[in-house]
């Protein structure tokens, strides 16, 4: 069962939300760079909550409001995040590419609002603008879990990858390149592992 919604919050952020609507668990979902195509359709972000639903946990897919470099795009997250905290008891965050540096970025505590409960990034970039994803990584608190492709050579995810090996962080690869092309099902099953078990 999937419903559409529209999040109240300062952008126009609308969703589809795939379970049961139970009020227990749910993984809020953020998409790669809307710019290039990317929003809640994304097959990465559809398989993963496909793996999430087969589990029992809601999956809140999101898309972005108007273009604002990166700025908007983490408010969007918050509020989608905060809608998630208000009906659920248990939130995780899961983003890919773009997705996942904003999901990084929104977990730190002192930026403001609610923060997830677990955390999966998928070839995250390392850089936003002026946002320093590695430093974000420093200042989550919750657990957390990286997975790259080998051979990704559009995302700069290395240091990334690094200061999260450094911090304890599971960190998983895959011979893959930037969109896991022939590898998604695979990606989705390590992603989903690592959300249930951390989210009961």
């Amino acid at each position: 069962m999937n419903s559409r919604l529209s999040l109240p919050g300062p952008r126009d952020v609308r969703a589809t939300l795939d379970g049961d609507r139970d009020g227990g668990t749910v993984v809020v979902a953020c998409p790669p760079h809307p710019q290039m195509r990317g929003d809640r359709h994304d097959g990465r972000l559809t398989a993963v909550s496909d793996g999430l639903v087969e589990r029992g946990i809601d999956c809140l897919r999101f898309d972005y409001g108007p273009w604002d470099g990166g700025r908007g795009e983490r408010t969007d997250v918050r509020t989608a995040v905060s809608w998630s905290r208000e009906h659920y008891e248990q939130v995780g965050l899961f983003g890919f590419s773009f997705g996942g540096a904003m999901a990084l970025l929104a977990s730190v505590p002192d930026e403001g609002g609610p923060t997830p409960d677990t955390l999966s990034v998928l070839a995250p970039a390392t850089q936003i603008d002026e946002d320093d994803v590695v430093a974000a990584v420093d200042a989550v608190e919750c657990p957390a879990q990286v997975v790259y492709g080998e051979r990704d050579d559009t995302a700069d995810w290395e240091p990334t990858v690094e200061r999260a090996r450094e911090r304890g962080w599971l960190v998983e690869s895959l011979p893959a390149d930037h969109f896991f092309v022939g590898q998604q099902t695979k990606t989705a099953t390590l992603v989903v592992s690592f959300l249930a078990d951390h989210l009961g």
